[in-house]
């Protein structure tokens, strides 16, 4: 992190960039519907409300509890396990934003994905097994998954490389865009029968 940029393949070409992403363009048969899912096994933790003024990667004040307190120093105070995201639900889903650096030096905190202002968010709760969290959590009708992709951060914190995670078998992605720019989740699409 921070010596080699990561890169995006597109498979049919073999291109290589580094400051794009890969778009996926479905077209879908007449009585079909995509559907947009993520597997999300983190939950908001009993703890501290935590709300940011401004929108972004990085900030350097949040409102704890609604108090005013520099969000590095919060973390340091608590002890926190970065390894833990940040979660909030938006309108009704649960999503995360993940923890890339905290700086003491400069006093701020960047995000893998990015913070609004006037959301709610918690630490995640401390899950014990990841894997039979992340099977639990699988939804039904699985065969009719066309593509799935898994945050990186899924292998490098709970111990996934070289385990399996159900019929999902897409690749490994720096975050997905399910919603928004998400951390610690997997995305996947499903095309099913239009209910009329």
């Amino acid at each position: 992190m921070g010596k080699t940029t990561p890169k995006v393949y597109l498979g049919e070409t073999g291109e290589t960039v580094e400051d794009g992403c890969v778009a996926m363009h479905v077209r879908l048969k007449s009585g079909k519907v995509a559907d947009l899912g993520i597997v999300n096994v983190f939950k908001q933790g009993e703890e501290d409300s935590k709300k940011f003024n401004t929108t972004g990667f990085t900030v350097t004040e949040a409102i704890i509890n609604g108090e005013r307190e520099n969000f590095a120093d919060y973390l340091k105070r608590i002890q926190a396990d970065t390894k833990l995201p940040l979660v909030a639900a938006y309108m009704g889903a649960m999503v995360n934003i993940s923890f890339q650096s905290v700086d003491m030096n400069k006093k701020e905190v960047t995000f893998y994905a990015p913070n609004f202002t006037g959301i709610e968010y918690k630490s995640a709760a401390p899950i014990e097994d990841y894997v039979q969290e992340f099977t639990g959590h699988i939804p039904d009708a699985i065969e009719e998954v066309a593509f799935s992709c898994n945050c990186i951060l899924n292998y490098l914190y709970s111990e996934l490389e070289g385990k399996k995670t159900g019929a999902f078998m897409g690749p490994v992605t720096f975050g997905e865009v399910a919603y928004q720019l998400l951390n610690q989740t997997l995305g996947y699409l499903k095309i099913q029968d239009a209910v009329l």
